[in-house]
């Protein structure tokens, strides 16, 4: 059973596969990846601009941390002078941990003005595969609807295009058609001629050809009969002429 279930899954994945590539438009596909890339693009610019923005925001707090570790260190030197050695020591405490602050926001700017550096060499990096892609992709582009058209005069020239195929079946069709026709006159000609079937367009009636026919017949035999009279007569007067002419020698 699994193994029928995987065969199954196979053929789906190759009639579905055989489907995307006819459905695929390399031009699409190329636009669409190059869009991707540029959507990528924004992103690492959205990226820089906060870790930007997060170290400009420790940046700030270290100044201000600054100006406290200076105002105690002035509070405490005021204290001395009071003789409040007390308040002197809780300056100098609040110097202690502002000045460790201090060193905890030095190292995370640090940390960003590390990620900063990487982030802005990825986007150069990216921004020159960017534009090697899109010169490529024109490339393509250009070539592949070279190809096209190249295949489509191709098709229409010799006919194994889809349309000239139709086309050719219909001229094909239309020969056939006239051909049968021209037989079908051909045969009613004939017909016509030897009196299996009668013109309907002429005025004459079956009758009226059959007189017709019977007064040339007439008419033939007339004219044979005459012209064998007129052939046997020319040959007896060559015969009496010249019985005539051998008489007196006897």
């Amino acid at each position: 059973m699994a193994g029928l279930l995987s065969r199954t899954m196979t053929i789906i994945k190759a009639k579905y596969s055989k489907l995307l590539n006819r459905a695929e438009n390399p031009a699409e596909t190329l636009d669409y990846s190059y869009e991707q890339m540029l959507q990528q693009l924004q992103n690492v610019k959205r990226g820089v601009a906060d870790v930007v923005t997060a170290k400009k925001r420790l940046e700030l707090q270290t100044q201000k941390l600054e100006q406290n570790v200076v105002t105690l260190e002035t509070q405490a030197r005021q204290a001395i002078g009071a003789n409040r050695e007390d308040l002197a020591r809780q300056a100098l405490e609040k110097k202690a941990a502002v000045q460790q602050q201090l060193q905890g926001l030095d190292t995370q700017v640090k940390q960003l003005a590390d990620q900063q550096e990487k982030l802005i060499a990825g986007e150069q990096q990216l921004e020159t595969r960017i534009e090697s892609f899109r010169s490529q992709k024109e490339v393509i582009k250009a070539q592949y609807s070279a190809a096209e058209a190249q295949v489509r005069i191709g098709e229409a020239a010799t006919g194994i295009g889809t349309g000239m195929a139709d086309t050719g079946m219909a001229i094909q069709r239309a020969k056939d058609k006239t051909e049968q026709l021209q037989a079908r006159a051909a045969a009613i000609d004939e017909l016509t001629a030897a009196g299996s079937l009668e013109d309907f367009t002429s005025g004459d009636t079956q009758l009226d050809r059959e007189l017709a026919q019977m007064s040339a017949t007439s008419q033939v035999d007339s004219e044979l009969a005459q012209l064998k009279a007129e052939v046997g007569a020319g040959g007896d007067k060559k015969e009496i002429a010249a019985g005539e002419e051998a008489s007196p020698q006897q």
